[in-house]
């Protein structure tokens, strides 16, 4: 118990030490809110006194800070302070983060004054809709100081977090449109000032990087959809375009204005109206989102660098843009606003779609990736073949049940009316609307019939982005493999040869870096192999870049890592190898008694060692082999792992051998598999693979079988043994770890009940090995979570529902 509250204690101290005044100001503004009722909802008569307006008094300026406007707003703050308030004070100190707040928000709210009385002098009806209204929040002076730290962040994020809070700001000032999402956007106004005027620093102008500029446009394109869902999903849209909730929602009318309607000549304007009532709410918010979605979609595509995404957000933004000019077309007919404020509301909803459109064809050239022919075709076939299945289901099916639609529908209908299913319910109002769903069947396939296929085509377009296709062939393998028996490499690097691994070269064709793609991370394993491993790391990185992904160098030795510490690549150790030298092994002394007891005793119960190759050995020795290796695993009741760590189809290896444990009766008792190490074309050593026990075999097999393979090896000439890593696992050197090192050593420790990394160390010590850390190095700090998902997803790549689930339970007992 008492473990559990000091991990809870210890983070919030360090939150204390490091950033006090954001938490001394968060404890006030939460206890201030409870005591006066403020946390409980909007509070109007509260608001009244401590809220800022155009008819409040000037020291409510200074106490709006004090107080948000709702719960929602109370957890908002709270998490911006937390995150901006800590970095503003660990890199400015307390009391200039506490000035920086303080004059973003009190600038801020008199900028939004001095907006407000603009446009009520200019008769803008948005803005005179604000007078008299009142507003409050530290959110106001917490995005000026956000916006103003940006100014001491390094070059990527300053670009980020500046687009991504300025371009919020913007959408929730014209889509929600209330005095404090006005006055959100003037406080980072006064923010970016204040950092522009105070906080910059005389840097050299640093150009984008083509991953950069990914980014950055992906963002824009993001932002572009969210506006129109910020204004469907606000109840009381106010802001210049909140009509546009109009466009992108499907209208549910009243019963009064549908009778209205029905009563009148207007037999179409009935019609639509009777549709749009019944079309059910969840359906309908799906398609609603639909352009939204399927822009997020193409953002996380145009993120990655993919070709198709680029083409795609072009086409459809022209859509978006041509859908929306001709509903303002129709909208202007019927002007009820002035001219200034008719021309901004329905100028910037069609000039958004066409700038997003003039910057992704400014930066077309940094969208290469392209998908290989068998993937499009892949997709098209899924694509079409959906659309087909559900036109037929909806043509058809409905025909059959057109008894359960009003008007009943022909054949010839029901084919006229297919396209519309598949359009937005806000969109319908373009087309005629010829019959309802009344029925089960009917609703069904009237409703769901464009969700199911938007669904499908979202989920393929995200797969498209996300998934690396296999670029890598077998001349590209052979070459690998030739390399690693020429150059050599660490006692990992056999394991570059295994199936699944693909290959990046260096121009020369010298140096190789084996790799698999995971969840956009690209894994290496081990260090690259070849003579120039600094200029292949850069290269690679590079190359990671052109395609959307992360590279990370896994299993690295300290030699690489210190030469990759040049280019700023952090590293953490992430197992532990452990070699023998067989130069000067002898099992002599104490220390060596558990292996000569395993020696002794195989010598009297008649259990031999025996050298084989898996692909030559007898089915009666393979078959009793995979016998104890699928026993092996049902008894972990846990997948087997994978990527370091090889199975039984990486023991058919060229060059890989095998050291069975036999008894006078042939059988088996314990297999090992040893993986060669080349130095100059020749072999060196052996690295320690495959490991496997009979459950009621000889006690020792192991300590034997390994004992018994460095005797003969060294008779061979082989210089050393690698009994292979232990992953999360280390020797003690007495160095103070970082956050992240510790954070493994923890997993390390929680993980041990279920695979044993550091009882596997523990028995590898008995060998009185040298320890040789291997370390993980990555370029961005940022990607430290992505990077662990794809190593737990390489060394689980079949972990099934059912097998995760008693992991998560194993684990959860542990913790």
């Amino acid at each position: 118990m008492s473990t559990q509250v000091d991990r809870i204690i210890r983070p919030i101290g360090r939150l204390f030490r490091t950033a006090p005044l954001t938490c001394v100001f968060l404890i006030a503004f939460w206890t201030i809110g409870a005591l006066t009722g403020a946390l409980g909802g909007p509070n109007d008569d509260l608001l009244a006194h401590i809220g800022f307006g155009t008819d409040s008094p000037l020291w409510t300026a200074f106490s709006s800070a004090l107080w948000a406007m709702d719960l929602t707003g109370y957890v908002v703050t709270t998490v911006l302070l937390l995150v901006f308030g800590a970095l503003a004070e660990r890199e400015l100190g307390a009391l200039r983060t506490a000035a920086i707040f303080l004059v973003s928000h009190v600038a801020g709210v008199f900028l939004g004054y001095g907006v407000v009385l603009l446009g009520g002098a200019l008769h803008w009806f948005w803005l005179e809709s604000l007078t008299g209204a009142v507003a409050a929040g530290p959110s106001i002076g917490g995005v000026g100081l956000a916006l103003a730290l940006t100014f001491r962040m390094p070059v990527l994020w300053r670009r980020r977090v500046r687009l991504m809070t300025a371009l919020s700001l913007v959408v929730l000032t014209l889509y929600s449109g209330w005095l404090e999402d006005l006055l959100r956007l003037t406080g980072g106004v006064a923010g970016l000032l204040i950092g522009a005027f105070f906080l910059r620093r005389d840097e050299a102008r640093t150009p984008g990087t083509r991953a950069e500029t990914r980014v950055l446009v992906a963002l824009l394109v993001a932002a572009s959809a969210l506006g129109p869902v910020v204004a469907m999903m606000s109840p009381f849209p106010n802001g210049p375009l909140s009509w546009f909730s109009d466009v992108v929602a499907v209208a549910q009318p009243a019963q009064d204005d549908v009778d209205l309607a029905c009563a009148s000549d207007g037999a179409e304007q009935c019609r639509t109206m009777l549709i749009q009532l019944s079309y059910g709410r969840f359906p309908a918010l799906v398609m609603s989102l639909l352009p939204a979605l399927l822009l997020l979609v193409l953002a996380e595509g145009l993120r990655r660098g993919r070709r198709f995404a680029w083409w795609a957000a072009l086409g459809s933004t022209a859509a978006y843009a041509a859908v929306t000019g001709w509903y303002v077309a129709e909208a202007a007919r019927f002007p009820d606003n002035g001219e200034l404020e008719a021309g901004f509301s329905y100028g910037v909803p069609i000039l958004a779609p066409l700038v997003i459109a003039v910057v992704l064809l400014l930066t077309r050239k940094h969208f290469t990736v392209k998908l290989p022919r068998h993937a499009i075709r892949k997709f098209w076939r899924f694509t079409l073949g959906s659309i087909g299945l559900l036109s037929a289901l909806y043509v058809l099916g409905g025909y059959l049940v057109r008894d359960q639609f009003s008007p009943v529908p022909g054949f010839a209908q029901l084919l006229a009316d297919l396209p519309t299913r598949f359009l937005p319910p806000g969109y319908l109002g373009a087309v005629p609307l010829r019959f309802k769903a009344d029925g089960f069947v009917a609703t069904v396939l009237f409703e769901y019939t464009g969700v199911v296929f938007w669904l499908i085509v979202l989920a393929g377009l995200l797969m498209a982005s996300w998934r690396a296709w296999p670029s890598s062939s077998e001349q590209e393998a052979a070459q690998a493999r030739e390399l690693m028996r020429r150059h050599g490499g660490s006692s990992l690097a056999y394991m570059t040869t295994w199936r699944g691994n693909e290959y990046w070269f260096t121009p020369d064709g010298e140096t190789v870096i084996a790799y698999r793609v995971v969840a956009t991370i690209a894994l290496t394993v081990g260090d690259p192999i070849g003579p120039a491993r600094v200029d292949a790391v850069r290269g690679f990185a590079e190359f990671c870049q052109e395609n959307g992904w992360t590279p990370c160098l896994y299993s690295i030795t300290a030699g690489t890592r210190d030469e990759v510490a040049s280019l700023g690549w952090p590293a953490v150790q992430v197992a532990e190898d452990t070699v023998i030298e067989l130069e000067t092994l002898a099992f002599t002394g104490k220390k060596w008694q558990d292996v000569r007891t395993a020696l002794n005793k195989a010598a009297k119960e008649g259990i031999t060692a025996e050298w084989c190759t898996y692909a030559d050995a007898p089915y009666a020795i393979t078959d009793q082999i995979r016998s104890i290796s699928t026993e092996w695993v049902a008894d972990k009741g846990l997948p087997e792992m994978g990527f370091t760590l090889g199975g039984l189809e990486e023991l058919t290896g060229d060059g890989v051998r095998c050291l069975l444990a036999i008894d006078a009766d042939r059988t088996v008792h314990g297999i090992t598999s040893w993986l060669p190490v080349y130095a100059d074309g020749e072999v060196v050593g052996y690295t320690l693979d495959f490991m496997r026990r009979r459950a009621n075999g000889f006690r020792g097999t192991m300590e034997f079988l390994i004992a018994s393979a460095a005797l003969e090896l060294k008779t061979e000439g082989v210089r050393f043994l690698s009994l292979s890593g232990a992953p999360l696992a280390r020797l003690d050197r007495g160095e103070r770890p970082r956050l992240l090192q510790r954070v493994l050593d923890v997993t390390g420790q929680v993980m041990e009940p279920v695979y044993g990394f550091r009882s596997l160390f523990a028995f590898k010590a008995k060998f009185q090995p040298t320890y040789r850390p291997m370390y993980m190095a990555y370029p961005d700090a940022a990607a430290l979570p992505r990077i662990a998902n794809a190593v737990s997803r390489a060394y689980l790549p079949h972990v099934t529902a059912r097998q995760g689930l008693r992991l998560t339970a194993k684990l959860a007992g542990r913790s």
